[in-house]
């Protein structure tokens, strides 16, 4: 049974590599997404398809990343510890890693029809191209939002093969909800991304300015959430109850950061989100099946 074992590490290795209880925040708004979309018709196949392609999508993401800043990972004292810096994984490895789930993401978008895999090489490549960004725009937190937003726009389209408002601020509350969360945990590496040349929104206009950007980012967020629940005829009492709960922790998350005192910023910035993105999707899903 030793292969058990050995399997067991690797998989957790690869699941460090991409940080991957973090999938919560494009799996959340992707689910959501296809189950509203299918107006309670739902495609069973078509939501296995989905799943499997959203966390292949967003693994691989991540993994890219990984392989793309190895070197800058490896400078930066706050993220030496990854595991490619640490020499825990190579970027070989990490790389071949990428290109599987990659390879997995275009064949779900083939199964699930001409629309989706024709959609599918803008996905990879915002997917791959977002880790360059920070090397020339300060922009590069709206990029990885956009790269998020995908994920609901992408499960609307491959249910429907269309578009609509209810996709369009799904995606837009994902993009500018990850963008916002993004500056706050950016805003620990100012002077890191100053002294290299890295790009980010902090380092361009100070933390101050930036936190200042980031609630402005959570409130164009969460007044697309509203939007959502108001021309979304599934939702109603879970969904905005699970709206004010979303609405207190964004303001509890930008009440224990301050340019001052960033001790709490990665608290800020992943841990607050992941219960921000749990309470989404339970009252989404709540609304929907109740």
């Amino acid at each position: 049974m030793a292969w058990i074992k050995t399997l067991g590490k690797k998989l957790h290795g690869y699941g460090v590599l991409v940080m991957f209880q973090h999938t919560i925040f494009s799996f959340s708004f992707g689910l959501v997404s296809l189950l509203l979309a299918s107006q309670g018709a739902f495609h069973w196949r078509k939501i296995a398809l989905l799943l499997v392609g959203l966390l292949a999508a967003r693994t691989g993401a991540n993994a890219i990343n990984r392989v793309i800043d190895a070197k800058i990972d490896k400078v930066n004292p706050r993220t030496a510890t990854r595991q490619i810096p640490q020499g825990k994984m190579s970027q070989k490895e990490a790389l071949w890693f990428a290109i599987f789930c990659f390879v997995v993401t275009v064949v779900v978008a083939a199964l699930l029809g001409p629309v989706t895999l024709a959609l599918s090489p803008i996905a990879l490549l915002f997917m791959v191209g977002y880790s360059y960004t920070k090397r020339f725009t300060a922009l590069c937190h709206l990029v990885l939002g956009f790269t998020c937003a995908m994920a609901p726009a992408g499960a609307w389209i491959a249910i429907t093969n269309s578009f609509s408002w209810t996709a369009l601020f799904l995606a837009g509350a994902n993009m500018f909800w990850v963008a916002g969360f993004d500056i706050i945990y950016g805003s620990q590496d100012v002077d890191f991304d100053r002294s290299y040349g890295i790009h980010s929104i902090p380092a361009a206009v100070g933390v101050k300015n930036g936190l200042l950007i980031a609630r402005l980012f959570h409130a164009i967020a969460f007044v697309c959430l509203v939007i959502v629940g108001l021309v979304t005829p599934q939702f109603g009492f879970l969904y905005f109850g699970g709206l004010l709960i979303i609405g207190i922790l964004l303001i509890v998350e930008h009440a224990v950061v301050r340019p001052d005192h960033l001790a709490h910023a990665e608290i800020a910035s992943y841990n607050v989100n992941e219960v921000v993105s749990l309470v989404f999707l339970v009252a989404g899903v709540l609304d929907v099946f109740i």
